[in-house]
């Protein structure tokens, strides 16, 4: 990988970030939503110019700016005609949505207002394909405009100038073809600041190394036109992972998450890894309450050939408790729902509703990989108890691997990953204790975590899969 456009590009982020603190938005909860939303229109922009050079070979040879110019000068029947020859994958951009068309009005007065225009008809030209699904069936569009987060009036026009400036400088040309690798650590790069309070049933951010090895376990030998599922799915970074050792084309990813935050950076991150055809499938919703996604019938909840998933582990969810321990959901949650502790409602084991959940949606064939608290796999009695019967005695067990504590730099609570599979009927298991791999790093001065090697990552695959 060209390791000049990496560092360019974290530095057009960097640069995007002090731009939102010069503008007083450092810090500010609207910050995530510019910066994602400016590092898409970036995305889009030069994806769709990347794309023209396929659909229009005369423009193959020419610089991104140049090839803009053309585009600029076709009229409006050729233009029309040369939008027919796009994929559903790349968003459609008019020639007055082009970044440079921006760059070039940005003295105009009331510039914001251009800039917000742009971005929202952008939004509406695609919102067949480009939008995600709240649980109340409506659609949640690409981007909503940044100028509305700059509350003095005589700041906008500065604000967006000062922006575009910063997303005109470089290409994306150059990684198109390489895309996953480029863009998996860029996502995570972008978005380290705005995962300290993921929102209420956020993951932990997931890091890539453990969704890595989640992928290579469960899909060795590659597969075929599969679905794939996360019900609680923070900013996608597992069913990204495995979407991408399957392929991206031979596979279709189901999601659920309540965090809006969270909905808006994995749209962003299927956007970018060529996943745009599973958009339709990513919902803003609770999953527990209201499972969205639905069998061939109509009449039950969807089952999956792969389900990946790491639920949050406690959290108050004492609103619904009673709702979930009824009738209606006893089929559903069959091993029980925790009690409300008298102390810290916050203490809720939550995790083990999740992983009912992922039971009772895996299919006949179905492979299954979560993330639980280590204590899950000792407990004496109770719920954990109960679900461990189920899966020695269904023969649903593949394994588990105890992974080294602050695995995650958020939480200091020691995790195993769980594999499941329903074909697992010569009943092989094995238990992997992987606990003291890995070193120990510094992680925003306070924070300790610990990272894998890329031979130590290699061992826990290799090992699991031999």
């Amino acid at each position: 990988m060209d390791s000049n456009i990496t560092l360019q590009t974290k530095q057009m982020i960097d640069s995007l970030k002090a731009v939102c603190t010069n503008f007083g938005l450092g810090n500010a909860s609207s910050e995530y939503k510019i910066i994602t939303e400016v590092f898409l229109y970036k995305f889009l922009n030069d994806k769709f110019l990347f794309e023209a050079k396929r659909v229009e070979p005369a423009l193959a040879k020419l610089s991104p700016a140049d090839a803009e110019k053309q585009l600029a000068q076709m009229t409006d029947d050729d233009y029309e005609l040369f939008l027919l020859g796009f994929g559903p994958d790349t968003a459609k951009l008019k020639q007055t949505h082009f970044i440079s068309y921006l760059f070039n009005r940005k003295n105009e007065e009331n510039f914001h207002t251009v800039f917000d225009d742009t971005l929202l008809d952008i939004a509406t030209y695609n919102i067949d394909i480009f939008s995600v699904r709240t649980g109340g069936q409506s659609k949640m569009r690409l981007f909503s405009g940044i100028s509305q987060h700059v509350i003095e009036a005589e700041k906008k026009d500065d604000f967006c100038r000062a922006i575009i400036d910063k997303i005109a400088e470089c290409s994306f040309d150059s990684v198109f073809e390489q895309k996953y690798d480029f863009f998996a650590q860029i996502f995570e790069y972008l978005i380290k600041d705005y995962n300290k309070d993921f929102g209420k049933y956020a993951e932990y951010y997931t890091p890539h190394s453990i969704a890595s090895i989640i992928a290579k376990i469960m899909v060795p030998n590659g597969a075929k036109n599969v679905t794939v599922y996360d019900p609680a799915a923070g900013s996608g970074t597992l069913v990204l992972a495995l979407a991408h050792e399957i392929g991206e084309s031979n596979c279709t990813i189901y999601t659920q998450d309540i965090s809006q935050k969270s909905n808006e950076f994995l749209r962003l991150n299927l956007i970018l890894n060529n996943l745009v055809h599973s958009l339709p499938n990513v919902v803003h919703d609770d999953t527990l309450l209201r499972p969205y996604h639905k069998n061939a019938k109509g009449d039950g909840l969807a089952t999956f050939d792969y389900i990946v998933s790491n639920p949050p582990f406690n959290m108050d969810f004492s609103d619904s408790r009673d709702t979930l321990a009824g009738d209606n959901y006893k089929k559903r949650f069959w091993a029980g729902v925790p009690n409300i502790p008298n102390k810290d409602k916050d203490k809720m084991a939550i995790y083990l509703m999740f992983l009912q959940h992922i039971i009772y949606s895996l299919g006949p064939k179905g492979k299954a990989a979560v993330v639980v608290p280590t204590g899950f796999l000792t407990a004496g009695s109770g719920i954990q108890k109960k679900i461990r019967e189920h899966l020695v005695k269904e023969r649903m067990l593949r394994g588990v691997i105890s992974m080294p504590s602050n695995i995650f730099a958020s939480t200091g609570t020691n995790v195993s990953i769980l594999f499941l599979n329903r074909e697992n009927k010569d009943g092989n298991v094995i238990l992997m204790d992987a606990s003291k791999l890995g070193t120990k790093e510094k992680v925003d001065g306070k924070n300790q975590r610990t990272v894998l090697s890329v031979d130590e990552i290699t061992h826990i695959i290799k090992t699991f899969n031999a």
